[in-house]
């Protein structure tokens, strides 16, 4: 039986090891359309393309759109009232399957960064996107009440870096060093090298506690024996 488990936990850390060192490649394209209108929340515009030519470096190219006059103001609108600049990613991979994601951000801190943010693109061991996040360096945005014209004129295109995040590997457990303390604790005892240093009542316990629960039942079943 020690041997079965032996053997388990040795193909154990080797399909750990093997994961670990799972190699991965390959392109997909991020589709960016954004909710501005603030009367028809569930109402997204194309904002721009993201191509990401490796997914083992992360390289990317991002193309997006200018903003107009009319979705500046919108943008402006959203931040005065302390709504959610809200991103749909669609995602089409190299073998043509999609998939979407919704992430958000304050509106406010968006417009005060004058359109800079970061999106994240999480994968799996496969290379699979499993999410997408967009963050925008918040700062000390404050009050955005007091935006101005000219605050909202300069808002032209949004300067987005991209980054791509393999998901981390767990901790890898030591399990060689667990294997080589069994084989020592099996070769010891197979040549009586075992000492058991424990004390009596460690030793002894499963047989003296039903003693003593013994005693204390019949004492309190017999109170004239007390007497």
């Amino acid at each position: 039986m020690r041997r079965l488990v032996i053997g388990f936990l040795c193909n154990l850390m080797l399909l750990i090891n093997a994961q670990s060192h799972l190699e991965y490649d390959g392109w997909l394209n991020i589709e960016l359309y954004h909710a501005l209108d603030i009367h028809e929340p569930q109402k997204f515009t194309l904002r721009g393309n993201v191509t990401i030519t490796s997914l083992n470096t992360g390289a990317a190219t991002v193309s997006q759109e200018s903003l107009s006059a009319h979705e500046r103001n919108q943008l402006r609108q959203l931040a005065e009232e302390n709504r959610l600049y809200r991103l749909e990613a669609h995602v089409v991979g190299e073998d043509g399957s999609r998939s979407k994601f919704l992430t958000s951000s304050k509106a406010c801190a968006l417009a005060k960064s004058q359109l800079t943010d970061v999106l994240w693109v999480s994968l799996d061991q496969t290379g699979s996107v499993i999410g997408i996040t967009q963050s925008v360096n918040h700062g000390n945005f404050g009050d955005c009440r007091d935006l101005t014209n000219r605050d909202i004129d300069v808002l032209d295109e949004f300067n987005t870096d991209v980054y791509v995040k393999p998901i981390e590997n767990a901790p890898v457990p030591d399990t060689a060093s667990f294997i080589q303390k069994l084989e020592r604790e099996r070769e010891a005892r197979e040549r009586g090298e075992t000492k058991d240093n424990r004390g009596l009542f460690a030793k002894y316990w499963m047989y003296i506690v039903p003693v003593v629960i013994l005693v204390l039942i019949s004492g309190a079943t017999n109170p004239e024996a007390q007497r």
